[in-house]
């Protein structure tokens, strides 16, 4: 059994944990989400670090003049989410790291629980919780299977989409998992991650390769080598909106495709990697003509469904073949 696999007591000397919190042009949301740590963390000490990848909408103003107890380190230039939480984690001195999305709201003393729950689970060192959409209902992108071409082909072809509760058709996602039970999970999402210091050192942090998108996943698997598990921890609850700081829709597929087909291709052979990044292009095939049956047919919305996954298909040159020497 790996070392990072034994159990580590915290060091009463240290924090318990440090709250990383990348912002980009989502002030209000950020001041919310920093509210909402101080307000439902009450038996840790912690630390909250902020960075903001130059914010044009007085983010940095606004979070040091309403919270001056926050470490703010505010950039001059974007330097995408694994930099800056990599920035940030230096400047860290909590035993855990928890990375939190700035789109987020913590519940129910979520962070108290998530910390409580990695020290009774020293089997495993990254931890998530449960997501909620702003409605109450489930966001289910708290956590994710690895990879795998049978998943990818079922959201290629859609079947995912339309079979969203099915465990074989939406099985990258668990589909009919409602998240409310405790369960080792392939990947968490960096939006509500809480990991380990000495595993965040021990893996170098993000893989600044990843800009934005992606280093989570790629964080996961680097760690499950190591021999250590991921696990989902269904009392720790947070509200989490989701894609506030990318407003337009084709940068961010094209962002998340460009990501994925890194992720393949450092973590599966050329054969393989190949075979997942054609089911990207399947998968914009397959949405650009569904867009364009839908404008035939005078569906509302489909001009633009259409026109954005026209525009992925045109910029495949940005995300196909990525990692490839």
């Amino acid at each position: 059994m790996s070392d990072l696999n034994q159990s580590h007591p915290r060091n009463r000397d240290s924090l318990d944990v440090s709250v990383i919190i990348v912002s980009y042009n989502t002030r209000e949301m950020t001041l919310a989400c920093i509210d909402s740590v101080f307000r439902e963390t009450q038996r840790l000490t912690f630390e909250v670090i902020v960075v903001d990848n130059a914010s044009e909408d007085g983010s940095a103003q606004a979070i040091g003049k309403e919270f001056r107890q926050v470490r703010l380190i505010a950039s001059a230039k974007n330097l995408g989410f694994a930099a800056a939480n990599n920035l940030a984690a230096r400047e860290a001195q909590g035993a855990y790291i928890l990375l939190l999305n700035p789109d987020t709201v913590v519940l129910n003393g979520a962070i108290d629980r998530l910390v409580d729950f990695a020290e009774k689970h020293p089997e495993a060192a990254i931890f998530g919780g449960r997501s909620l959409f702003g409605d109450g209902s489930l966001n289910p992108t708290s956590c994710w299977r690895v990879p795998s071409a049978w998943g990818l082909t079922c959201r290629a072809l859609g079947i995912s989409g339309l079979a969203r509760n099915s465990p074989l058709f939406n099985y990258d996602s668990y589909g009919g998992w409602a998240r409310d039970t405790m369960q080792p999970v392939g990947i968490v999402s960096g939006c509500f991650l809480l990991i380990r210091r000495d595993l965040w050192n021990a893996l170098g942090g993000f893989d600044e390769s990843f800009f934005m998108y992606g280093e989570d996943w790629d964080l996961c698997l680097r760690a499950r080598k190591l021999g250590t598990e991921c696990l989902l921890c269904p009392a720790a609850e947070i509200i989490h909106y989701g894609g506030a700081s990318e407003t337009v829709r084709a940068d961010k597929i094209v962002r998340l495709f460009r990501s994925q087909s890194l992720l393949f291709h450092k973590h599966w052979g050329r054969v393989q990697a190949a075979l997942l990044v054609a089911l990207l292009h399947l998968w914009a095939i397959r949405a650009c003509l569904t867009g364009s049956v839908s404008r035939y047919l005078g569906r509302s919305g489909a001009s633009d469904g259409g026109r954005v996954w026209l525009e992925v298909l045109r910029r495949r040159g940005e995300w196909r073949g990525q990692g490839e020497t």
